[in-house]
């Protein structure tokens, strides 16, 4: 199928791009690697009457590294993260890691972490990252520049907290430190496909117990959501196996995923009972 016609902007400046934002309105959108945003205009289920192109929009290409947190651009692409050597620590880990599972390498080298986050879909590996590191998301527009935090950026699925003339034009991440473990693992019916169940896990080991803990789960809502639940259990305790095992009985215990063609709700509940207990022993390289 083919888009329905529309007008082009090639923006030079983050100026630019707002200005046309704001307006147009909900009749523009904003182009960057475009992976999702031109399949669903070839399926004519989003019809911009305008698209903003930001690729020739300078210093939207940088992974800013600061001493407790990490900025991602607008326009880094995919495989920038996954192949990794930028963002030092556990946090660079997780993002080669995770980036490595989005989509098939041509979507990596083309789509943008920005991107992916402004989508909005609840099983991306980037929106699940966002949600367990509590990111803040930088949205400028017309009137300024403004940090929406995860937990409030995901309203519902393909739906955010970004207004229609505002731009994500980074992402913030805090960075981790040493004592963290990082692990993710997720469950899809072939390689490349977005993932029916994900999990992401963070765990800072002091002393022998665990000291701070973050559980994020992917596919079992309509946005990425934190396990509370989960990060109760782990918290006080010595990592280990009954330790991870109490910890993904605790979270398929408090999700209440709806089914769909891919199985039945309690086939979701069942796979996020195996995804975190698998992300918690590879945090702990031992699984």
């Amino acid at each position: 199928m083919k888009p329905a016609s529309f007008d082009y902007v090639s923006a030079s400046s983050i100026d630019q791009a707002v200005s046309v934002l704001s307006e147009l309105g909900d009749e523009a959108k904003v182009i960057a690697g475009g992976q999702s945003l031109v399949a669903m205009m070839n399926f004519r289920l989003a019809r911009p009457a305008t698209l903003v192109d930001i690729n020739r929009v300078p210093g939207l290409d940088v992974i800013d590294v600061g001493a407790d947190s990490v900025a991602v651009g607008a326009l880094v692409r995919h495989r920038r993260l996954e192949l990794g050597g930028e963002v030092p620590g556990p946090l660079g880990d997780l993002l080669a890691e995770a980036g490595h599972h989005v989509g098939h390498l041509p979507i990596r080298t083309r789509g943008t972490f920005c991107g992916s986050i402004a989508h909005a879909d609840p099983a991306s590996e980037w929106c699940v990252l966002a949600a367990l590191l509590d990111a803040r998301m930088e949205a400028t527009s017309t009137r300024g520049t403004r940090l929406i935090p995860a937990e409030e950026f995901f309203v519902t699925v393909f739906t955010t907290a970004l207004e229609p003339d505002e731009i994500l034009t980074a992402v913030h991440l805090p960075l981790l430190s040493e004592n963290h473990h990082v692990g993710f693992a997720e469950f899809s019916r072939r390689a490349g496909d977005f993932a029916i169940v994900m999990a992401m896990t963070a765990i800072e080991v002091a002393d022998g117990r665990i000291t701070d803990a973050r559980v994020a789960l992917g596919g079992v809502a309509a946005q990425p959501t934190r396990s509370s639940a989960a990060e109760a259990v782990l918290v006080g305790r010595a990592p280990g196996a009954e330790t991870f095992a109490d910890a993904a009985s605790a979270a398929a215990e408090n999700v209440t995923p709806h089914g769909d063609v891919h199985g039945p709700a309690e086939y979701r509940v069942d796979l996020v009972r195996a995804m975190v207990r698998r992300s918690l022993t590879r945090a702990l390289g031992e699984g």
